[in-house]
């Protein structure tokens, strides 16, 4: 009797122990893009310096970056949001056919990033540090502080395009949207316009918008 109990026992199991029917998923991807326009500017200045030797280059170098440091802090105050970026110093060389590299001299280099809040300022510190000794005003760009909101924006309709396309792509395979079972996204932040234009008086400046874009990849389930 005690044979035969365990045997129906697993005969009702086999129904519990049969492999469950794989999950049928599609991929869809959405994208969005917001504009925001951007609260700093960021500018490199820098001072390029060339002498006989390593140290007065360097020295040299120091004086001027000095001056420019000071005139940055005139515009921009004591407090001024300046950090270097790069300093060098490098051998420079005179080359002919036939003959070996000869030393000519050394060039020292020192960069820094300037940030303010408004392009009339950063104006301001264009226009003055050259005549204090700057050689270099390049890379001129406009962002954002805090982007949070924005990405969170995009996102958000990065993430309603995807559930469209999945339901659209649904839709055509006569089935329907179920649960999403992972999602992905990836995030952008681009400045689209960065303008100089001459003129008889100040360095005209215009800001143009900062675009935020957001991609989301998700997988849904499908459902009959």
């Amino acid at each position: 009797m005690h044979t035969i109990r365990s045997l129906f026992a697993s005969i009702l199991l086999l129904p519990l122990l049969a492999p469950a029917q794989a999950t049928q998923t599609i991929q869809a991807i959405g994208s969005a893009t917001v504009s925001g326009q951007p609260d700093q500017v960021k500018v490199d200045i820098g001072v390029t310096t060339t002498a006989n030797t390593a140290q007065e280059a360097s020295n040299q170098n120091a004086t001027q970056m000095t001056a420019v440091i000071a005139q940055i802090q005139v515009v921009l105050g004591s407090s001024a949001d300046i950090k270097t970026v790069n300093y060098s110093i490098t051998p420079n060389y005179r080359t002919s056919p036939n003959s070996s590299p000869v030393l000519t001299g050394y060039t020292a280099t020192n960069n820094v990033e300037v940030t303010a809040r408004d392009s009339n300022s950063i104006v301001k510190v264009i226009d003055s540090v050259a005549s204090v000794g700057a050689t270099n005003i390049t890379n001129l760009r406009f962002s954002i502080a805090n982007t949070e909101p924005l990405q969170e924006q995009a996102l958000a309709l990065a993430a309603k395009q995807a559930i469209a396309h999945a339901q659209a792509i649904a839709s055509g395979l006569g089935a329907k949207v179920g649960s999403v079972i992972s999602a992905q996204e990836g995030v952008s932040v681009v400045p689209i316009d960065r303008t100089l234009a001459p003129t008889a008086s100040a360095t005209p400046v215009l800001p143009g918008p900062v675009q935020v874009t957001a991609n989301v990849t998700i997988v849904v389930a499908l459902t009959q």
